[in-house]
C-alpha cells in the first residue's frame, strides 16, 4: 500500500516555517521551540492537527536553517524581532503553543503583538510562569550531560557526540537570553490554557498553576502525556489538547 506524502513544507519570512500547510484562510497554531529546540520538534504536531489548525512554527536563530543568524542579546530583543518578523504571517484568532522557553516567549509576543492582533489563547507546556523564571533557568555552565537531562533532550537525540555538542551549544545560547528576562507590566487578557507534562519531573502542577496570575483573561490547566517535551520529532505532542482547546470546547482538569 502507498501511503500519499503530505504538502511540501515552505518558509514565510525568516521566522515562519509551515511544515504541513494548508489552505489560505485555515486558523494558524504559532509554535514556539524549547530551549536547544527547532521547528523539527513540530513536524508530527503539524500533521495531527491538519486540517483544523495549520502550524507556523517560530524559526529561531543560530540552528537549523538560521544556524548562522545571530541570536538576539537579550529576551526583550528577541520578542521584538519575533513580532517582527511574525506580524506579516499572522491571523488574528489565532492560538500559541510553547514549549519551556517557547511558552515563556509565546506569552511575550503575544503580549508585544499589537491590538488586534494577538492570540485567542497562549498554551504554554512545561514552562514556569513568567514571576518563577528568574530562579528557575539552570547554570550555563552545567555539564552537558545535565543540561540535555534538564531541558528534556536526553533521550531524543541520537547518539552522536557532533549533534549532541551542538544541541548543547543552541541550549546555552537560549539560556544566555533567557536570564535577561525579568516579569513586567500588566498581566495578559487573554486566555491561558498551562499545561504541565505527566512525566516532568522538573516542573509539577502546582508551579504550572502560577500561569493564573499571568493573565486577567480565563485560565485554564491539564496535565498530559509526556515528559518535559510534549512534541518532539517523534511524537505529535498534545494535537488532542489543541483541537479541543481551539474550537472552544472545556480542556481536562
Amino acid at each position: 500500500m502507498t501511503v500519499a506524502a503530505g504538502p511540501r513544507p515552505a518558509i514565510a519570512g525568516d521566522w515562519c516555517y509551515r511544515p504541513y500547510p494548508l489552505a489560505a484562510g485555515t486558523p494558524q497554531a504559532v509554535c514556539f521551540p524549547h530551549a536547544g529546540g527547532d521547528v523539527t520538534a513540530f513536524a508530527g504536531l503539524a500533521a495531527a492537527l491538519a486540517p483544523a489548525l495549520e502550524v507556523r512554527a517560530i524559526r529561531l536563530p543560530a540552528r537549523g536553517g538560521r544556524f548562522t543568524d545571530v541570536m538576539p542579546g537579550s529576551f526583550a530583543a528577541l520578542v521584538t524581532s519575533v513580532v517582527e518578523g511574525l506580524l506579516p504571517h499572522l491571523r488574528p484568532g489565532s492560538l500559541f503553543y510553547g514549549q519551556s522557553f517557547g511558552g515563556l516567549l509565546a506569552y511575550e509576543v503575544a503580549r508585544a503583538l499589537p491590538a488586534g492582533h494577538r492570540p485567542r489563547i497562549v498554551v504554554p507546556a512545561c514552562a514556569p510562569p513568567p514571576a518563577a523564571w528568574p530562579g528557575s533557568i539552570p547554570p550555563t555552565g552545567q555539564r552537558a550531560s545535565e543540561l540535555l537531562e534538564r531541558c528534556g533532550l536526553a533521550g531524543a537525540l541520537p547518539d552522536d557526540p557532533a549533534i549532541r555538542e551542538l544541541a548543547v551549544a543552541t541550549i546555552r545560547t537560549d539560556l544566555a537570553v533567557c536570564r535577561s528576562y525579568r516579569p513586567h507590566g500588566e498581566p495578559a487578557t487573554f486566555a491561558i490554557h498551562a499545561v504541565t507534562g505527566e512525566r516532568d519531573e522538573a516542573l509539577p502542577p502546582s508551579v504550572t498553576a502560577g500561569w493564573a496570575a499571568a493573565t486577567t483573561g480565563p485560565f485554564t490547566t491539564s496535565t498530559e502525556p509526556g515528559g518535559h517535551l510534549l512534541a518532539t520529532p517523534l511524537t505529535t505532542g498534545p494535537a488532542t489538547l489543541l483541537r479541543a482547546l481551539h474550537a472552544g470546547g472545556p480542556a481536562r482538569a
